[in-house]
């Protein structure tokens, strides 16, 4: 073998080496069965911080543009009371989370639900196979944030224009 097809080849045998470690680290952990309490967040506004600090982009201050983005398909995730967030993949009973009646209706509720927890990439992602308690919404923070963004509540916005 040509000593240039022999390096390309050991080359090649190293980068698919490498490539499969990553994989491996990349992969999924072994799906959990887990309980999970916390508030039903809107992740776009939560992660991007688009609309301003996390503490502004929960309960009552972002709920109506919290409802609006899970309309629009935004994912929506569970903030557990030690600060994690679960990214819902599905809904018990429902195809997937995207424009769910049930996201809905639990948007920004502090909930219980047990489901199938995923760990891959560093993220968690959950399947709720049962919502088991529902508090309804329990941060009450738009007296101290008003409405985020200021022009989610409709009537403010038609003030607007």
């Amino acid at each position: 073998m040509k000593p240039r097809l022999k390096l390309i080849g050991v080359a090649a045998a190293s980068l698919f080496t490498c490539l499969a470690n990553v994989n491996l680290a990349l992969s999924a952990t072994e799906p959990k069965f887990i309980e999970i309490k916390g508030e039903v967040i809107d992740t776009w506004c939560y992660l991007s911080g688009v609309m301003g600090g996390q503490d502004a982009v929960i309960g009552t201050a972002h709920h109506t543009c919290a409802l609006w983005c899970a309309a629009g398909g935004i994912p929506v995730g569970v903030l557990d009371e030690e600060g994690q967030i679960y990214m819902v993949l599905k809904l018990k009973g429902e195809d997937s989370a995207e424009k769910s009646d049930n996201i809905m209706e639990i948007q920004s509720d502090n909930i219980t639900a047990k489901g199938i927890h995923y760990v891959r990439d560093g993220v968690n992602y959950l399947i709720v196979e049962d919502v088991i308690a529902n508090d309804g919404i329990t941060n009450f923070n738009h007296e101290d944030y008003g409405s985020v963004p200021s022009n989610s509540f409709p009537e403010n916005y038609l003030a607007n224009k």
